[in-house]
């Protein structure tokens, strides 16, 4: 009882409520530590559109269906000389807007076709043009001989950035403006694919996969799909090595195994269905993906395809496809 008299008759503590205003401290982001710990960073500038492009960004209907027989609009003779060694002529191509298409094949020239194949005009360069891809409007591609980066405006090489003691191999330029490169060691013995900022700044650096085991045996043809993954045609496996933006291994295509002819991923190309399309070099076929490495259809002609090398999206529903052998460029509708 005395207890409880003594608790009522002390005094309750008083609190005083105190305003104070807001004080916001921004937080510094050092990119250069995220990216050395957690790999390439994508940020939203880095995919900021012009207004009159939001609508080239939105993919097709995925209704649209794959045309049971494809049609071939349009083919027609690059004239690439022979190489003495394989008889291979043709190697690359890269569209220019909608209408026309920059070859490269066995020799020190580009070639700029419209659809129909006329030929509008010619570049000299410093390599074979074996590897090529197109930035703010103009064409680059990689030269072994100097293990650089190179570009042409109007008319005239520039080096854009070497690639240090590794050979560059195929090139593409991605969504966020910067470069995605295969890279093959001096001995041989490793393949990667670096991104590369345009002024040749190392973004990131696609080698090994979780376990630390290399994901390449020959890295040489590389696309982005829209989704932003990253393709790579390997030479040395046989197969199609697909990787997240942050270079987690997401799957590897080996072929239709329906198929007795041993899978030969040649070059590889995406469309705006996320497609991946394959051109299977010893096969003489031409494979269609979805964007999880599902085998979708073979994209068949009424002529059969030979040696099919180069290849790239030039409108919708439409590709063009390069034989690596004769030359020959293939216009084909391949989508309703």
């Amino acid at each position: 009882m005395e207890l409880k008299l003594e608790l009522e008759n002390q005094q309750m503590p008083t609190f005083i409520e105190e305003t104070r205003p807001a004080f916001f401290q921004p937080f510094k982001f050092n990119e250069s530590y995220t990216t050395s710990y957690f790999g390439y960073v994508e940020t939203l500038e880095s995919h900021k559109l012009p207004f009159d492009d939001l609508t080239q960004q939105v993919p097709i209907s995925s209704s649209r269906q794959a045309l049971d027989v494809p049609t071939v609009l349009s083919a027609f003779d690059t004239e690439f000389p022979a190489d003495i060694e394989n008889n291979n002529r043709l190697y690359d191509m890269v569209p220019l807007g909608d209408d026309r298409v920059w070859a490269g094949g066995d020799s020190r020239e580009l070639k700029l076709f419209d659809l129909q194949g006329r030929l509008h005009d010619t570049a000299t360069i410093t390599d074979t043009s074996m590897y090529l891809t197109l930035h703010d409007g103009h064409v680059v591609y990689t030269d072994t001989n100097d293990e650089t980066v190179k570009k042409v405006i109007n008319g005239k090489v520039e080096t854009l950035f070497p690639t240090g003691e590794w050979s560059p191999r195929g090139i593409t330029c991605t969504a966020a403006r910067d470069f995605l490169v295969c890279l093959l060691s001096t001995d041989k013995t490793e393949s990667k694919v670096v991104r590369y900022s345009c002024s040749g700044d190392v973004l990131q650096e696609i080698q090994y996969d979780s376990q630390y085991q290399p994901l390449f045996g020959k890295t040489n043809y590389v696309v982005e799909n829209g989704n932003g993954d990253v393709c790579v045609a390997d030479w040395d496996k046989k197969a199609v090595t697909v990787v997240d933006k942050f270079g987690i291994f997401r799957f590897s295509y080996t072929g239709n195994k329906a198929s007795k002819k041993e899978f030969d991923a040649s070059s590889l190309t995406t469309d705006s269905m996320h497609h991946i399309i394959i051109t299977d070099f010893e096969g003489d076929k031409i494979h269609m993906l979805d964007r999880d490495g599902r085998f979708l259809r073979y994209i068949n002609l009424d002529q059969k395809i030979r040696r099919p090398r180069a290849v790239c999206i030039v409108r919708e529903g439409e590709l063009m496809v390069g034989e690596c052998n004769t030359a020959m460029i293939k216009r084909i509708k391949y989508l309703q």
